[in-house]
């Protein structure tokens, strides 16, 4: 992994800071559910910032290129709603789906939440 260089990172809660700043990034497990909220650790700030996103988009955002990050984001917009969209599908035409092409829209829907997270 490599840090981008000049490049602002949102924490959430309206804090950013320059990628090449950033010493460490914690998730905050103790009262929380698992990907909710991190700590940040900030070159010349004593104490960790806490950050409203989960360890692993702050790091994606670290090491990703912005341009990338920026497309990475419209995907991930796009996906979601997809996914919205396949789950209005009705069961009867599931089925017909399911038997005619073999296409699984509860599967589609599985695999894009998980890849969304």
């Amino acid at each position: 992994m490599r840090i981008q260089f000049d490049q602002l990172v949102g924490l959430g809660y309206g804090k950013y800071v320059r990628s090449d700043e950033v010493i460490a990034v914690e998730p905050i497990t103790e009262g929380r559910g698992p990907g909710r909220r991190s700590l940040v650790w900030v070159r010349g700030i004593p104490q960790p910032l806490v950050a409203s996103r989960a360890e692993g988009s702050i790091i994606d955002d670290l090491v990703t290129p912005a341009e990338e990050a920026s497309r990475m984001r419209q995907q991930r917009s796009a996906l979601r709603q997809i996914a919205t969209g396949l789950e209005e599908v009705s069961p009867v035409l599931r089925r017909v789906l399911k038997e005619e092409s073999g296409v699984d829209i509860a599967e589609l829907i599985d695999e894009a939440e998980r890849v969304l997270g």
